[in-house]
């Protein structure tokens, strides 16, 4: 019965999702002298990586939040963390996330689970590792959940096992829990870089001509997929979108050893996104949901040095999957 109960201890102001959650972006810390590789992708795109390394035969590799990158704090924290000890970490900068537009129209989504399954052959065919733990952070996270479920029967063999974090498993009830008064801030954030680089792909792309002042006008997430997700990547609808970029069905497929961890307070989720079924169930779902954390936070306090999620990574790549640097 994989539900676990390492609950995070928190001071007063970080009981607060939104607190906690904001917070975590504020934390300063020193960008990682990341090691920055290029690999041309099939549709003549690229993917950029950044690697931090020790010549370990055991590799994380993360996976940023929406609109993110390696340069997220989340991300810099986590990997700087593995790294001292001993792991070597790669960053997955998503298609158009790295500081450098992609070359074509398609960027990425929660649910593109090719470019996953690219980039870890790679790895595998490019470097000599004999571990790799596949994880990721909110959309990151999806991908994670749905690589391990949709590709379970050609998952490279050096993957071991994967851990997701703050992830909106059930993108249909999520997406609509992000459209509540409670998370407009984040809301207009998101689409606000969102919106930018569409622009920008309307421009270097005639053939696709959406309305400008739609996008302008946009203040939801549908409103944003119903332009460009669905009909640059050939979805039906933002409904469409949602039902088959989920991760949440393919949950039951994952056969590697896999922790989710999702606070209870994240102002992201929905009810559907916490599967306390399937981990009572299953022998190889971890489900780990602390009371307090908010959305990729899970600070301690205003001097937070706890590392808690960092530290979750490790007691679960260690105990569970039995790897170490």
């Amino acid at each position: 019965m994989p539900l676990l109960k390492n609950q995070l201890t928190t001071s007063f102001p970080f009981r607060n999702p939104h607190v906690n959650t904001i917070y975590k972006f504020f934390i300063t810390k020193d960008k990682p002298e990341y090691e920055r590789v290029r690999i041309t992708t099939w549709d003549n795109d690229f993917v950029d990586l950044d690697f931090l390394t020790n010549n370990s035969f055991s590799l994380v590799v993360l996976i940023h939040g929406l609109e993110g990158s390696s340069e997220s704090s989340y991300m810099m924290s986590t990997a700087s963390y593995l790294h001292d000890l001993g792991y070597d970490v790669v960053c997955i900068n998503l298609r158009g996330c790295s500081g450098d537009d992609n070359n074509i129209l398609k960027t990425y989504h929660a649910g593109k689970t090719d470019d996953v399954h690219f980039i870890l052959q790679y790895l595998e065919t490019n470097y000599d590792y004999q571990n790799i733990i596949l994880s990721g952070f909110s959309l990151g996270g999806n991908l994670t959940l749905k690589y391990l479920g949709e590709y379970e029967n050609e998952i490279p063999s050096t993957v071991k096992g994967g851990i997701a974090v703050s992830v909106p498993i059930d993108l249909t009830s999520s997406q609509a829990e992000l459209s509540k008064l409670k998370n407009k801030l984040y809301m207009q954030e998101f689409l606000r870089t969102l919106k930018a680089k569409v622009m920008v792909k309307a421009e270097k792309f005639p053939e696709y001509n959406p309305d400008k002042k739609l996008i302008s006008k946009a203040s939801t997430f549908r409103d944003f997929e119903e332009i460009y997700t669905a009909p640059v990547f050939g979805f039906d609808s933002p409904e469409d979108y949602w039902a088959k970029a989920s991760s949440k069905p393919y949950l039951t497929n994952i056969k590697h050893k896999t922790l989710l961890i999702n606070a209870k307070d994240d102002s992201f989720l929905s009810i559907e996104c916490y599967p306390y079924e399937l981990a009572e169930n299953s022998s190889n779902f971890f489900l780990l949901t602390p009371k307090y954390g908010g959305h990729v936070g899970f600070v301690t306090s205003f001097r937070d040095e706890s590392y808690w999620i960092e530290k979750q990574f490790v007691n679960f790549i260690q105990n569970e999957l039995n790897i170490y640097s």
